[in-house]
């Protein structure tokens, strides 16, 4: 509930700002005087007002858990969606329909939640399909009933187990009595969407996909839809933070072979040790932007009571370990504590490789002395050299603070001159030019460093193969979120999550908290190796003031390299301190605005669909809500 009202409270934050100012931005007291007593302003406060009434009643009459928002999201959703017989003429139209094995494992379930999966197989709008049940030696009257459901069906394949053994075991005896090109999992107390298989078997045709998920919610007992998951598309290093893609999970009959099936030993996780054995021979991963599984909440189900599997998320640890082994490096993997099943991750570095922290400045010395000092004062690595590169200082106090760390720390320290006019992106290049390092550590002279240990986590991530730029969690001075990550699209471009919220808040399925992967991050902290960044051909210098940083971020990404959003590592951020901000005068407004054109022009697609960043999710502002 205290997230729901966080947003409401939000959004009349957002109603009071004028247009033109950032959402991060402190409104003055007239503006809020002149809100509250106008006609629109005793207008919209009630109708917050009516909303949290509405939360605060949820919460009383024991219905919590659900969010009005995703009923509405619901009600626009089925309208949208085309009538069964459109989809039935679709598929009687299609020229290959590849057979679906559905799997699920079985033990002593409640009986009308096992009916329900069973019938929410059997009323698939797609029929080429065989249900493949394994009984993991229930009781009796668990037999009478599958007895009596695969009697009626032939296309329900049953297998008896004599005694009870374990999870991994029953699936892959369901496994092998199926005979589909694509396997699909289903638990025995769960149920599909009726459209679930044919929108999987539209991607098989289409895509040829090794993997495929689907966005999930939850349904209790009194088929109320719930608490749903919105994902993004494949996201590997997410991946290695928790099981993302969950339900519904779908993969090649031969690629499960080749990994082995599921694992004994990885009970409670097999589907996450499965999903990470499978991505190190595969990167054919598709994801389907619907809501094709429910996820049943009862009191023993690890959805609604988490802490009933502890044992599934030790397992978690290990799979997590021996996937980031295979991948040729060390891990330390431990629980994230807020949620259980969700891992904290720390890759051990390789090795000690020089970092250049390329830092861009023009006078402002105080602000770039906090800078400095916090670097040189707090930071554990040692193989680093800070390269400041001035753009045309001419305060002598500037100077002097240059030779005083000269003085102090010798050729860690440097000072390069670029003396064009200011351009970013050509400033970045140039000190990408004078570096030595081996990783370029990117970070902007208003930036202050909290974490001792913060450039060898960022290593530990950029370090990896398919890594491109990587990010961290920065705060505005009063510590709220000024960057989390970058989602295209919103309001029309690019906006960063979270921005100006609580600097506790967890974000969408604890996003903030946990390594995650986004389109872009900010180059006001941004590590990445100068080999990336020279393939790439670094910044852009047509984008001189703003987009460029995304622009990077997504030149990374159209190469096969995965951006990342690191939040072990946190600095505070004091933005736009040294230049100003890009609309601050007409000059650099009209910049501003070409830049931003340009940009739309070269992305406009990722713009319009961000890879990370769900299509049934808002893009009118950074919370992740629900597009209704």
């Amino acid at each position: 509930m205290r997230e729901r009202l966080h947003i409401i409270l939000r959004k009349i934050e957002r109603e009071l700002k004028p247009s033109g100012i950032k959402e991060s931005d402190t409104i003055t007291l007239f503006q809020l005087v002149n809100f509250v007593f106008s006609r629109k302003g005793i207008k919209r406060i009630w109708r917050i007002f009516y909303k949290i009434f509405r939360v605060v009643l949820r919460y009383c009459s024991g219905k919590k858990g659900l969010s009005p928002l995703y009923s509405k999201w619901l009600k626009k959703y089925n309208t949208q969606k085309p009538d069964l017989s459109v989809l039935k003429a679709e598929i009687e139209s299609w020229a290959i329909t590849p057979l679906i094995s559905v799997i699920m494992p079985v033990y002593n379930p409640d009986k009308e939640h096992l009916i329900k999966a069973v019938n929410s197989v059997l009323e698939q709008v797609y029929t080429n399909w065989e249900l493949c049940i394994s009984d993991d030696g229930s009781n009796e009257e668990t037999i009478l009933i599958l007895q009596e459901i695969s009697a009626n069906n032939s296309k329900i394949k049953v297998h008896y187990r004599t005694e009870n053994g374990n999870i991994s075991l029953n699936m892959n005896n369901a496994v092998e009595m199926s005979s589909g090109y694509y396997l699909s999992f289903l638990d025995q107390d769960d149920m599909l969407a009726n459209d679930a298989l044919y929108f999987v078997a539209k991607k098989c045709i289409e895509t040829n996909a090794d993997i495929i998920y689907s966005d999930e919610d939850k349904i209790n007992d009194k088929g109320d839809r719930f608490d749903p998951y919105f994902k993004p598309q494949w996201s590997p290093h997410t991946l290695l933070s928790r099981n993302y893609v969950n339900h519904l999970f779908t993969i090649k009959r031969s690629l499960f072979d080749q990994v082995g099936g599921f694992r004994v030993g990885f009970e409670g996780a097999q589907d996450h040790d499965l999903l990470l054995r499978a991505t190190n021979k595969t990167t054919k991963i598709e994801h389907i932007p619907e809501v094709l599984y429910h996820w049943r909440v009862h009191n023993n189900s690890t959805s609604y009571n988490p802490e009933s599997k502890q044992w599934a998320f030790k397992a978690g640890v290990i799979a997590v370990k021996e996937h980031i082994s295979e991948l040729g490096y060390e891990a330390e993997v431990n629980y994230y504590k807020p949620a259980s099943g969700n891992y904290i991750v720390d890759i051990k570095v390789a090795d000690t490789p020089k970092v250049s922290i390329i830092i861009p400045t023009k006078d402002k010395p105080e602000v770039l002395e906090k800078c400095l000092r916090s670097i040189f004062e707090k930071t554990e690595y040692t193989n680093f050299e800070v390269l400041v590169i001035d753009n045309n200082s001419n305060q002598a106090e500037t100077f002097n603070l240059f030779k005083e760390y000269e003085q102090r720390f010798g050729s860690i320290f440097r000072v390069e001159k670029y003396a064009d006019k200011f351009n970013y992106s050509a400033i970045q290049n140039f000190g990408a030019l004078q570096s030595n390092g081996e990783y370029l550590l990117l970070l902007n002279n208003d930036t202050e460093v909290i974490n001792a240990n913060w450039i060898e986590k960022m290593i530990s991530y950029a370090q990896l193969n398919n890594a491109g730029a990587v990010g961290v969690k920065l705060y505005y001075p009063n510590s709220c979120i000024q960057h989390v990550g970058v989602v295209l699209g919103i309001n029309g471009i690019v906006g960063h999550a979270f921005v100006g919220s609580d600097g506790n808040h967890p974000g969408y399925y604890h996003n903030n908290n946990l390594v995650t992967n986004y389109s872009a991050v900010t180059a006001a902290c941004l590590m990445v190796s100068k080999n990336k960044f020279d393939e790439v051909g670094g910044f852009d210098e047509k984008l001189a003031i703003e987009y460029n940083d995304v622009d990077f971020c997504l030149k990374l990404y159209s190469k096969g390299y995965y951006n990342i959003y690191l939040p072990q590592v946190e600095l505070i951020h004091y933005e736009s301190i040294s230049r100003g901000h890009p609309a601050m005068s007409k000059e650099s407004f009209r910049q501003s605005q070409q830049e931003g054109s340009y940009f739309k022009s070269k992305w406009n697609s990722l713009i319009e669909r961000d890879p990370f960043y769900n299509p049934n999710l808002t893009l009118e502002h950074t919370e992740f809500q629900f597009n209704v």
